[in-house]
Parts: structure tokens; sequence; C-alpha cells
């Protein structure tokens, strides 16, 4: 399923992920969990992914906006406050050098990035499981998957272990 999505995802030219990320992240502010959230977990995206670069720079001046860092097989998480503190981390993902947050009761919104999702809320990561071993530990945050219409898919594979999403946030192709 991975290399499928990777082959549907080279026919999105970065124009046509640009506009459509414009979308999708309109769709997720406008959804009354994000809205009421003050303590959100985004994530700073990768060139193949919904780009939220923009989205999170946004809302850090309304809201509370954490971002994970990669450690070792775990993610940390640390607020974010602006570009400007922000360091290339593994897999060449952008990571926020600010202060490490571990009030995970507080998290009120997370926004999963992922390979593909059903309508269920599984979820296919890249195969690391990085969100699976952080999801677990932020049970009350509203958990919302963030993708392309293309990575929207009938079913993927999920064990009883498996934290579903609460909604996935796309848009519908015309």
């Amino acid at each position: 399923m991975r290399k499928h999505i990777a082959t549907l995802k080279t026919h999105y030219n970065s124009v046509l992920r640009k506009s459509l990320s414009t979308q999708i992240l309109a769709a997720l502010e406008a959804h009354p969990a994000f809205r009421a959230a003050s303590t959100v977990l985004l994530y700073y995206s990768l060139k193949d992914e919904v780009d939220t670069h923009t989205f999170v720079q946004k809302w850090s001046k309304k809201k509370r906006i954490l971002l994970p860092v990669v450690v070792g097989d775990d993610l940390e998480l640390r607020i974010y406050t602006g570009p400007e503190d922000m360091a290339t981390g593994s897999y060449g993902i952008e990571e926020p050098t600010g202060e490490l947050f571990t009030d995970y009761a507080t998290i009120d919104f997370i926004a999963v990035p992922g390979v593909a999702f059903d309508l269920k809320g599984n979820r296919l990561g890249r195969g690391k499981g990085y969100y699976d071993r952080l999801l677990p530990r932020i049970p009350s945050a509203y958990k919302a998957g963030i993708c392309f219409p293309f990575q929207l898919v009938e079913e993927v594979p999920a064990e009883s272990f498996d934290i579903r999403m609460d909604i996935i946030i796309t848009i519908n192709e015309k």
C-alpha cells in the first residue's frame, strides 16, 4: 500500500499539492475541535505531505503549537516559537529547538500525518512506529488524520492496539 500511495503522489506536482493543502487546512481550521483547542500538536510537513509550514506559523500566534522532534525511536514534543528556532533534524525534517513539552494531558488536538487512512479512522504510517508510540500517551486529545484525497483508501490494515483517528480531514476532488 505504501508503494501504491507513493506512485499516486508522483501525479501531484508541487503547485497542485500546495492548492490542495490550502483547501485541506481550511477544512481543518474550520473544525469545531480545532477552533476550541488551545494546545495543538501539528507536524512540520515533508515535501510529499499536506504542506503545514505556513499553517504552523499562522496558528502559533493564536494557540500553543507543539511539533514533534525525532529522538532515537521516539518523538519528543517541543513548543514552536517561530521559524528562526527551527533546525534540520532526522529525515531532513525541520524541528523546533524550543522548550521540551511533557504535559501531554493539556494537548487538546492533534493533526496526524499518514501515508493512508480509511473511513474508520485507521492510519498507515511510514513504518517506523513513531506515532504508534506517541499517541497512547495523549489519549484525551482529539485526533485528526490529515491527507490528500488519494490517501483515503477503502481499508487500512489495523491491529486492535492501533489508535484510530477521530476524523480524517481531506477534500473531495471534483
